[in-house]
This record gives C-alpha cells, sequence and structure tokens, in this order.
C-alpha cells in the first residue's frame, strides 16, 4: 500500500513539473527609471588647463586737478582673450593659481565745459587696451560645479587725453581684483565658467598738453567685469 502511495506521489510532482513548464514564465521586473542608477563618476578638478574668455566691463574714471574736477563719467566695452591655470584639489574643496591677458576697449568720455573749452566739441576722454590679471582662485565642488572666490594682482594700461586731437598719456599700471565665479564640467576635461572681477588699476597722472591747460590731472580707472570662458584640462594632478 505504501509503495502504491509513493508511486502516485511521484507521478503527480512529475505532472506538476511538466505542466509548469508548460506555462508562460513570468516577465522580467521593469527597468528602473534613470534616476536610480549611479550619478556621473566624480570629477577630479585637479590638473593644468588652458581656456578662452570674453566678456564686458564696466566702470567709471573721473579727472581731478587742483583747479578741480570734469566729474565722474561711465566708462564700458567688451574684452576677450586667454586663460592659464593650475587647480589642486582636496576632498570637495579646490585651490588654484589662474593668469589671463585680454584685448579690451574699455574707454569713456566727459563733455564738461572745460574739455570743450580746450578745444572746441572735445571731451575729456579715458580707456585701456590691454587687461591681464594673476590669481589664486579656493573653491569648493559639487561635483561636476565648482563654486570659488578668486582675488590678486590686476595690471594694464591707463590712457586719459582730450579727444580730439586724440593723443593721450598713458601708465602701464599694477592694481588689485577680487570676485566670484561658477564652473561646469560638462564633458570630460572640458569645463565652460562665467565670472565677476572687479578691477582696480590705479590712476595715471595726465601732466602734458594732451589734457589741457590744468595739468596735472589725475586720472583713476576702475572696471567691473562680467566674462564667461570655456577651459581645456589636460589631466588629473
Amino acid at each position: 500500500m505504501k509503495r502504491a502511495v509513493m508511486a502516485g506521489a511521484f507521478v503527480i510532482i512529475g505532472a506538476g513539473q511538466t505542466l509548469a513548464a508548460d506555462l508562460p514564465q513570468p516577465s522580467p521586473p521593469p527597468k528602473p527609471p534613470a534616476s536610480y542608477y549611479p550619478a556621473t563618476a566624480p570629477v577630479n578638478w585637479g590638473g593644468f588647463y588652458v581656456g578662452v574668455n570674453g566678456g564686458y566691463g564696466f566702470g567709471t574714471s573721473n579727472w581731478s586737478a587742483a583747479a578741480g574736477s570734469v566729474g565722474s563719467f561711465n566708462t564700458s566695452g567688451v574684452l576677450v582673450g586667454g586663460t592659464l591655470g593650475l587647480n589642486l584639489q582636496a576632498s570637495a574643496f579646490v585651490f588654484g593659481v589662474e593668469a589671463d591677458g585680454d584685448w579690451t576697449n574699455l574707454n569713456g568720455s566727459s563733455s564738461n565745459a572745460y574739455c570743450s573749452f580746450v578745444t572746441a566739441g572735445a571731451t575729456c576722454e579715458t580707456k585701456s587696451d590691454w587687461l591681464g590679471t594673476a590669481r589664486i582662485r579656493v573653491g569648493y565642488a559639487f561635483n561636476q560645479i565648482l563654486v570659488y572666490g578668486t582675488g590678486g594682482i590686476a595690471f594694464g594700461d591707463i590712457q586719459a587725453g582730450l579727444n580730439p586731437p586724440a593723443t593721450f598719456d598713458s601708465s602701464r599700471n599694477v592694481g588689485w581684483t577680487a570676485g566670484a565665479g561658477i564652473e561646469y564640467a560638462f564633458a570630460q576635461n572640458w569645463s565652460a565658467k562665467i565670472e565677476y572681477l572687479y578691477v582696480n588699476l590705479g590712476s595715471v597722472s595726465c601732466a602734458s598738453a594732451n589734457c589741457g591747460p590744468a595739468v596735472p590731472f589725475t586720472v583713476p580707472f576702475t572696471e567691473n567685469i562680467v566674462r564667461a570662458g570655456v577651459n581645456f584640462k589636460f589631466g588629473p594632478w
């Protein structure tokens, strides 16, 4: 009797397995959404880089002498140039040095009565044709996004004179700069940035007939620079 029962059980089990094999198999679980997958591999900001930049500057100047002043007037213009830099990364902190040199057409003028008195229809003009900076950068990286502050020296030319005849006294000055920016690593070894810099180049003394009879004039030059750039990094450091 026992043998018969066991034989029947084996028959039932075998039939069940055969039936199960004939049934449709369950479909695989749905693919999780993209947000479930691991984030992009951590970005290493360390290394040497080169880049290009361009932007816009706006600021003020003033001609002042013992006899008085022509008053403050606006200066503005575009700039474009190149960048060199080096970053070192420690955890999420990024420390670096950066230098750049830009061609500029920053200029402004005043139509104060003094200017037109010296030469009919003339203006008192201040301008700068080039600007460079050498700065440190200290930032914090949120993987692909780097937020940083920066500061250092600025150097450039300041020119002042009556226009016409558009002949200028000029000086190559060293001043200071400070600002902040944000940079985004959009591809391997490539990043794009936007930054703000305040630049103070000091002043030029216009002591010749280029500035008329009331010389010497002291002519300061400050600018607010807003610019964007693209950098290529050669590899991790």
